[in-house]
């Protein structure tokens, strides 16, 4: 079976959590990714940024990127995968918090991130498609 450490992206990097939303967007423009682990000073997994978050929680609530600290979009506790996860256990994972990006760990390492597309490619295809409708209703 198809483990997170085969199908992630590997080498993600963080934002941390007291650096700003704008250090973040710059971070994400130079590595070419569309989201962020969130790390705080105890190198502990606070969530994950991502570029709509800083479009509509900061830009369009009228908010500050420059001073506004990314760690304050960090909402309660981070869903991660571990790296010898399968991809049915991927699955599962986003779909019930309905995400489509999660951070791996291996022990309390972060190690990569895997995606939707990363997932959908190492799925059967009817499985694909209940992961995807799952994410795009509410």
């Amino acid at each position: 079976m198809t483990k997170a450490r085969d199908i992630m992206t590997g080498g993600a990097q963080c934002i941390g959590a007291e650096e700003t939303v704008l250090d973040a967007a710059r971070k994400m423009k130079d590595l070419g990714v569309g989201a962020l682990p969130i790390c705080g000073t105890d190198n502990k997994l606070k969530g994950v940024l991502t570029d709509r978050d800083v479009v509509v929680k900061v830009l369009g609530a009228g908010k500050d990127p420059a001073s506004c600290p990314a760690g304050d979009l960090a909402q309660g506790e981070a869903v991660t995968i571990g790296a010898d996860d399968d991809a049915e256990e991927i699955l599962r994972t986003m779909t019930a918090h309905k995400v489509r990006r999660l951070p791996v760990i291996d022990g309390h390492d972060l190690v990569g991130m895997v995606a939707l597309a990363d997932v959908a490619r190492s799925l059967p295809d009817p499985k694909v498609g209940d992961l995807v409708q799952a994410l795009s209703t509410d």
